[in-house]
């Protein structure tokens, strides 16, 4: 199978939701215009990340208004959406939704909020308790969000669960200089390493999408990316400006790659889970 995806590198406004869903609007316009099938957008970026007690204020509910239109966009091109989700019981989660053919067909919450350095997304957000891969029309997805990267069994979850590609959404603030690359962010180089890694070990494409622009004083660096399951990055958004970066993806590399590269197939998942079962019971007894 063949498509094209986009990834919507854009410069959200922190709380402004109808400015917001304006640049949603605009960009899904250019991507179908662009022939993208499926258009991924970064994390938090229907409202901004530094949301701290504007959370109640912006957060939607699936079927919300905005959220709505976004559905009935998605007939002209698949969304990966970042927001605000609330719930039933109140509860707001750092969500990413997929919407194809006018309908959600699943969403992510983020399992893993950090709480550390700048961050503070524990105070505000609840955890997500789930990591599943589903199927679309362009074949079995994953969506994994900022933090949920950085742990690696999460990327494992959906690769074992049948996941051709990984949706990885973040807003990544820009931190640190490479020694002797100047011009380049620390964080650039850990994330597009990470990508590379994870798309050779999982065997599956990895559209990572990060947004740009200034909150607070605080850069988000762009860099968005389309990784094949060979490692290679066969499309790269520039850093620290507005793009809609896009590639021609062909499921059949992952074929390839894992013919080559069987990891996927000789990986023990009764071994890994009866091990983990016994650290569980071994080291984590206090815990449940």
């Amino acid at each position: 199978m063949e498509f094209k995806v986009g990834l919507a590198q854009i410069n959200p406004t922190l709380g402004n939701l109808e400015r917001n869903v304006g640049v949603y609007r605009r960009t899904i316009a250019d991507a179908h215009a662009k022939g993208v099938n499926l258009l991924v957008f970064p994390e938090l970026s229907l409202t901004g990340y530094f949301l701290r007690d504007m959370v109640p204020e912006v957060a939607q509910r699936l079927d919300s208004p905005v959220m709505t239109e976004l559905a009935a966009l998605s007939r002209q091109v698949s969304l990966v959406v970042g927001f605000v989700e609330e719930t039933d019981d109140y509860r707001f989660y750092n969500s990413a939704a997929y919407l194809e053919d006018g309908q959600v067909k699943h969403v992510h919450r983020k399992v893993y909020l950090p709480m550390y350095g700048m961050f503070d997304e524990q105070r505000y957000f609840a955890s997500g308790d789930k990591v599943r891969a589903f199927d679309t029309k362009f074949g079995r997805m994953g969506i994994l969000i900022c933090e949920d990267c950085w742990h690696l069994a999460c990327g494992y979850v959906l690769a074992n669960d049948g996941a051709d590609c990984i949706v990885a959404i973040s807003s990544s603030p820009g931190r640190g200089p490479t020694p002797g690359h100047a011009p380049k962010l620390k964080t650039a180089e850990t994330w597009e390493r990470l990508n590379r890694i994870c798309a050779s070990f999982y065997t599956t494409f990895i559209f990572y999408a990060n947004r740009v622009g200034y909150e607070d004083g605080i850069n988000f660096w762009g860099g968005s990316e389309v990784v094949a399951p060979s490692g290679e990055t066969v499309a790269k958004g520039d850093y620290l400006t507005e793009s809609l970066v896009t590639a021609d993806v062909d499921s059949n590399l992952v074929r390839l790659e894992r013919v080559s590269s069987p990891l996927l197939r000789d990986e023990d998942i009764h071994l890994t889970i009866a091990e983990l079962k016994r650290i569980r019971d071994e080291r984590f007894r206090d815990q449940y």
